[in-house]
Order: C-alpha cells, then structure tokens, then sequence
C-alpha cells in the first residue's frame, strides 16, 4: 500500500507542475493525482508513439512511472480542458 500512496503522491506533483504550468487551477490534490495519471498515460502514449526516449522514470515496486511525459501529457490535456470548459471572467 506504500507503493501505491507514493504513486499517487507523484502523479499529484506532475499534475500541479502541469496544472501551473497552462495557468489553468480547478481542483485540488485529488484533481492533480488524477491530471498526473491522465497525463503519464497520455504522454507515454504520445513519446512511444513518436519512438522518443523516456527520461526521469522513477521505479516504484514494479511500476515505473514517467516524470517528464506525465508533466507534459498531464499540461496538454490541462490546455484542452481549458480550452473546451468555460470560466466565466471577472473583474
């Protein structure tokens, strides 16, 4: 059970470093865990597909979990989502 919090504890950070990085905030830690996972898939999906390397893998248990391709992955689908959601704007 360790294994599976310190995931989720990484897929948080990549998701709030993806989260500030498109300037887009809804949510919280629980959103950022979820971006974070959605983005490792998203972009190890997108560097396996394009044959790209996969630098800053950290190894947990037996999983391996892509630093750098969840933070991009996980920035990508945050723009979409903005993008497509509207955020009504006040002044």
């Amino acid at each position: 059970i360790l294994e599976v919090v310190i995931l989720l504890l990484i897929a948080g950070a990549c998701g709030a470093v993806a989260q500030v990085i498109t300037g887009y905030t809804r949510g919280g830690l629980l959103v950022a865990m979820i971006l974070g996972f959605v983005g490792a898939m998203f972009g190890l999906w997108m560097a396996r597909s394009l044959a790209l390397p996969e630098p800053l893998v950290v190894q947990v248990g037996d999983a391996n979990f892509p630093i750098l391709w969840s933070i991009i992955g996980a920035s990508l689908f945050v723009a979409a989502i903005g993008m497509f959601t509207r955020r009504p704007y006040y002044r």
